[in-house]
């Protein structure tokens, strides 16, 4: 349940189009965490469908984008819901970091009072935040989230991957 957890809070999603896009792991890959594993689902072109869970075992770079090698088991089944065969094959995936949010302003104006020449204002105590959602299609909380992140660090695939790599370790020994 942590580790669940974990992959919650970091927002990572694996995206794909599919079991014919996945490709062969080139080495063998370390032994995934399986309480990791994400459920993966698709279609065929002639009805049928896969059912499966993908568990990743290691993070890397892949010209410059952050990919996960793991292993994929799932059950092929055709039209009519039969079984045609089941896999479990290393493959590497690309990966993506889901929806984020951004903290943009975070205003607390103390209770106010002001009295012009006989107009009294008395104001209680204001907490104004504005937050902006990144996603696809929300151009101005992307803009919004670039722009207050424009001075970070921003990370490279290469060291995103060292670190959820140190993730999936300490999580294996538990």
């Amino acid at each position: 349940m942590i580790a669940v957890t974990l992959v919650a809070a970091l927002g990572l999603s694996f995206t794909g189009t599919g079991v014919a896009s996945a490709a062969p792991a080139a080495a063998a890959a370390p032994a995934p965490v399986t309480a990791l594993a994400t459920p993966i689902t698709g279609t065929t072109e002639n009805g049928g469908t896969f059912a499966g869970t993908f568990t990743p075992a290691k993070f890397a770079s892949q010209n410059g984008n952050l990919v996960a090698t793991g292993v994929l088991t799932g059950t092929l089944s055709d039209a009519s819901g039969a079984t045609v065969g089941t896999v479990t094959q290393n493959v590497t995936a690309p990966v993506t970091i889901a929806a984020a949010t951004c903290q943009v302003l975070n205003l607390v104006l103390g209770p106010l009072h002001l009295d012009l020449l006989g107009l009294v204002v008395d104001l209680n105590q204001v907490h104004l935040v504005i937050t902006a959602v990144q996603a696809a299609g929300n151009l101005l909380g992307n803009l919004l989230c670039a722009i207050t992140h424009l001075l970070d660090g921003t990370p490279t695939a290469g060291g995103l991957a060292a670190l959820l790599n140190a993730i999936l370790a300490l999580l294996g020994q538990l």
